[in-house]
């Protein structure tokens, strides 16, 4: 009798691990930021980083395009699904649309869109979000920003607030266009998404 029940408190901790055991695919859907614009190789980027630091249980493949908006993201998004069929899909765009100073209703229905096609997919969603320069002014980047919380919370998605949290004020940490983060913040990069990760 105690030999059954030791037994069945092992199959439920297996239950309960497996999921975690698992490997896993994970799409990242970026733009310059994941793409590594700028870097004297791509490999120092932080998704490179990523895929290494995950490696060999899990698999990263890098879909960002350098310039990249959300509408951009949502046509290609389809066809990455069905070639790669990710567990996870990191969502990092929007910085062009803010940029560009496009609608932030469009970015935010486009975003929205995705994360749908995502879980139509059966791939949970990290979505990642950016703060503009100041220079924007107060109410657009509050407003841009606040289109990355209301989605996360509302579709309960992981979440990074802000890809390059922990130095966006520092100047030494960018390349010199001062948009694009340097080799030397990259690791930061990475490690701020992957603590966001539940893997």
């Amino acid at each position: 009798m105690r030999s059954l029940r030791y037994m069945f408190v092992w199959l439920l901790l297996l239950c309960c691990l497996a999921p975690r055991l698992q490997a896993a695919t994970i799409l990242v859907l970026g733009d310059s930021l994941s793409a590594g614009y700028g870097l004297p190789t791509v490999e120092q980027g932080w998704v490179k980083l990523l895929a290494r630091d995950l490696a060999p249980r899990h698999k990263v493949v890098n879909a960002s395009v350098s310039g990249a908006t959300t509408a951009d993201g949502l046509t290609r998004l389809p066809r990455a699904l069905v070639e790669n069929r990710p567990d996870w899909v990191i969502i990092a765009l929007g910085g062009n649309d803010g940029l560009r100073g496009l609608p932030l209703a469009a970015m935010q229905a486009n975003l929205r869109q995705m994360v749908q096609l995502c879980r139509q997919a059966h791939a949970r969603v990290l979505l990642v979000g950016i703060e503009l320069p100041p220079n924007y002014g107060r109410s657009y980047t509050q407003a841009f920003h606040t289109v990355y919380d209301r989605l996360a919370q509302q579709a309960r998605l992981a979440y990074v607030p802000d890809l390059m949290a922990g130095f966006a004020g520092d100047l030494r940490q960018f390349q010199p266009d001062g948009i694009h983060p340097a080799a030397s913040a990259q690791t930061k990069m990475m490690q701020t998404v992957k603590r966001r990760l539940p893997l």
